[in-house]
């Protein structure tokens, strides 16, 4: 990531036409959505994804509640599913693990940007 900590003003989130910020928070969820798929497999691409997200949300400036959104409405997605297959949510709790791995990526990488 390295040393500088300057964005280009038309990649922060918070300066995002809203239609645009809609997309890219569609993009930002489909990533998650994998990165939740995967998190507790053996997938090798699985730190990739997590890198990739953490990339893109730190490039961007996404605030932390967004990205607390994001996991929240895919816990509900995927806890709506399989009450619907008629199969017990609680498994879903283990998933606020990937929420506190993700967290901590980031501000590991919020903390090494401003070492420089």
């Amino acid at each position: 990531m390295g040393g500088s900590y300057k964005q280009e003003s038309q990649n922060l989130f918070q300066q995002m036409p809203l239609a645009k910020q809609r997309a890219f928070l569609q993009q930002l969820k489909s990533i998650y959505r994998q990165i939740l798929l995967n998190y507790f497999t053996n997938d090798i691409t699985g730190k990739q994804k997590i890198d990739t997200f953490i990339n893109i949300v730190f490039g961007a400036n996404v605030p932390v509640p967004q990205i607390i959104e994001i996991h929240m409405e895919l816990i509900d997605e995927f806890s709506k599913q399989l009450k619907l297959e008629g199969r017990s949510d609680e498994v879903l709790l283990d998933y606020r693990l990937t929420l506190i791995d993700i967290l901590a990526h980031l501000c590991e990488t919020y903390r090494s940007s401003k070492q420089f």
